[in-house]
């Protein structure tokens, strides 16, 4: 059975698909597509449906990864039970989730960046109003972050 994880910002136009994007090419990267799933989503219903920011997917593209499929979706409650790992991108969005997280699924909700503590930081910035460096600063994270959950689950590689 393959290792589930979801990735989770607030409206799932930015950060969430980012970190699902660059998360999938370094996991078909190493050959790993039959063992780990990932999936991304929002704590709220903003954007259900629509495709990631373009300032995301710009960014995204320059360094290789392709969003353009992504389509924004809510957490939904089954979710807990379906994902190994539920992640979320900074501490409002982890309280959130901890607010529908069934008690028995706890465990699996974390903070995106405590597979990265080289970071130096608990929260992966919301790009959204800001200029095209916010973008760019999220991938950097996003890629130290993804790298270290990879090796989290399929060790070192």
């Amino acid at each position: 059975m393959a290792t589930r994880v979801l990735f989770v910002c607030m409206g799932n136009i930015c950060r969430s698909p980012t970190a699902e994007g660059v998360f999938k090419r370094l996991v078909t990267n190493a050959g790993l597509d039959a063992e780990i799933e990932s999936d991304s989503a929002g704590t709220h219903d903003y954007h259900i449906g629509d495709p990631p920011d373009g300032r995301s997917q710009s960014a995204a593209r320059r360094r290789g990864c392709d969003l353009s499929t992504l389509r924004a979706r809510q957490v939904a409650h089954d979710d807990f039970a379906a994902f190994d790992y539920v992640l979320a991108m900074d501490e409002t969005n982890l309280t959130a989730l901890r607010g529908l997280c069934p008690a028995n699924y706890r465990e699996r909700v974390k903070l995106f960046l405590e597979f990265a503590p080289e970071a130096g930081r608990r929260d992966v910035p919301d790009p959204y109003y800001g200029g095209a460096q916010g973008f760019e600063d999220v991938l950097d994270l996003v890629e130290l972050a993804a790298q270290g959950l990879l090796d989290h689950i399929a060790g070192p590689r």
